[in-house]
């Protein structure tokens, strides 16, 4: 039986069909297709370094890059989603980072002894005057960092689209859950990679492993052009579901209000969500591109046990990102408020990271990845959680931009954190630091959010 949307209380609780779960798995594809391209390089450094004369210092400032181009690129492509809309602004932002993954085979034409060097001037303030430093490293990194600059820039653009997705294709108490879904594709993606990858390498070389793992976001591109429309027009949708995805959502303004960016910063959520971004999200960053490293150099194992053990560690991860949407979820749908549910979600996975620092100290591998990865998965359900307290308080026109502005912050902080990582590396070969930084800072921005934001509801601008 069919319902009328516009029935009062027809349709109160009743989900009406099941179709949003379908936009969920495309959502779910494109971040799989997302890391898979990102992860190549981290699990082929041992292999790249041995074979294109890279230092740990090398592939830091390569995986620096990525990073601060990341920064730039979730910045702008946040605000160009608000602007072109998830029906277009997603597939081309993956059809651009598609090109980009496919361009690091190119690198295979540069010379292994030609080498780039910059000099670039650093104020020293005890010396009162003007020091030149040299950056110098292998063209081919060189060549490295300017297709991770490009694949930063056009990957930038995934996370806020599907947040702004998941804003106008659920009901607030589902918001969570649907994000923790779609972001498990992060970890499927990362499965996937150190499984195939090391295989991929071994019989056809490291330059058609990322044509061939670059070509794969066209097959997503098609699909959603096929699939995807806004639920309003969408013709598979039932109104009895369009009605339930409406719930709790606040009415939408006949035309859409423009936010400048200045003017985001008027919310406390904004500062509360760009805080939390610059503190607790360079952890990611840091086990995407160094845990397979680290595990390498603790244990001594191969690259393909690198990939084993690595997939293991994204596997927990993603146990966490829909646990911890699920969780939030079930809390609200038992009568707890938004606040109170997000919340208490947020200090299970700030309490969960904690052991993390201890990583260094185990004695096994089995050991070691489990520490890492309950870590990696108390991160996914902060995640999801923190991409839910935006779409919890900010207006609809703004969520992309917010979500871009934080990632923006918390990988151009990840950017130095990967450069300084890589220096640390290089001069003491531990990890003890890095892990130790990382074990308390959920909790710190938990407390920022809480002194900042004391109740999660929608805010009106001033």
């Amino acid at each position: 039986m069919k319902t009328n949307p516009s029935s009062s209380g027809a349709v109160v609780g009743l989900p009406g069909g099941n179709f949003r779960w379908t936009i969920c798995g495309l959502l779910f594809f494109s971040v799989a297709v997302n890391y898979l391209d990102r992860l190549v390089l981290a699990i082929l450094k041992k292999d790249l370094c041995r074979d294109l004369g890279w230092s740990d210092a090398d592939y830091g400032w390569i995986t620096a890059a990525f990073s601060f181009a990341y920064a730039f690129g979730y910045l702008i492509g946040g605000r160009q989603m608000d602007r072109w809309g998830v029906k277009r602004g997603l597939p081309i932002f993956v059809f651009l980072w598609s090109c980009s993954a496919m361009a690091h085979g190119l690198c295979s034409f540069i010379g292994l002894d030609s080498v780039f060097t910059l000099n670039y001037p650093w104020f020293s303030w005890a010396e009162k005057g003007v020091v030149w430093l040299t950056l110098s490293m292998p063209m081919t990194a060189a060549g490295f960092m300017l297709a991770r600059i490009a694949l930063g820039l056009t990957e930038g653009g995934n996370f806020p689209g599907a947040i702004k997705a998941v804003a106008e294709w659920y009901p607030a108490k589902e918001r969570a859950l649907a994000t923790g879904l779609f972001n498990s594709g992060t970890n499927v993606g990362a499965i996937i990679c150190p499984i195939v990858v090391p295989w991929l390498y071994t019989h056809l070389g490291w330059q058609w492993t990322f044509y061939l793992t670059g070509a794969t976001g066209f097959l997503w591109v098609a699909l959603w052009w096929f699939v995807y429309e806004a639920p309003e027009k969408h013709p598979r949708l039932s109104a009895a579901e369009l009605a339930y995805i409406k719930q709790g959502q606040p009415a939408v303004e006949a035309k859409a209000v423009k936010l400048p960016w200045l003017g985001l910063f008027r919310y406390r959520a904004v500062w509360a969500y760009v805080i939390a971004s610059v503190l607790a999200g360079p952890a990611w960053g840091f086990y995407q591109f160094f845990v397979p490293d680290f595990l390498g150099k603790r244990f001594g194992i191969t690259t393909q046990e690198v990939g084993w053990w690595t997939g293991a560690f994204f596997a927990l991860a993603a146990v966490g990102g829909v646990t911890g949407g699920w969780l939030a979820g079930r809390l609200i749908g038992r009568g707890w408020s938004v606040n109170t549910a997000r919340k208490i979600t947020l200090l299970i996975c700030a309490l969960s990271v904690v052991p993390v620092f201890l990583a260094p100290y185990a004695p096994t591998v089995w050991l070691t990845v489990l520490i890492v990865g309950l870590a990696g998965s108390a991160h996914q359900g902060w995640s999801a959680n923190l991409f839910s307290v935006v779409a919890d308080t900010m207006p609809r026109e703004a969520i992309s931009s917010v979500v871009g502005l934080g990632g923006f912050v918390a990988y151009f902080t990840g950017g130095f954190v990967n450069g300084i990582t890589g220096m640390i590396l290089q001069r003491t070969g531990s990890y003890v630091t890095v892990f130790a930084y990382f074990s308390g800072m959920y909790l710190l921005s938990l407390l920022a959010i809480q002194l900042l934001v004391p109740r999660l509801e929608p805010e009106r601008k001033n």
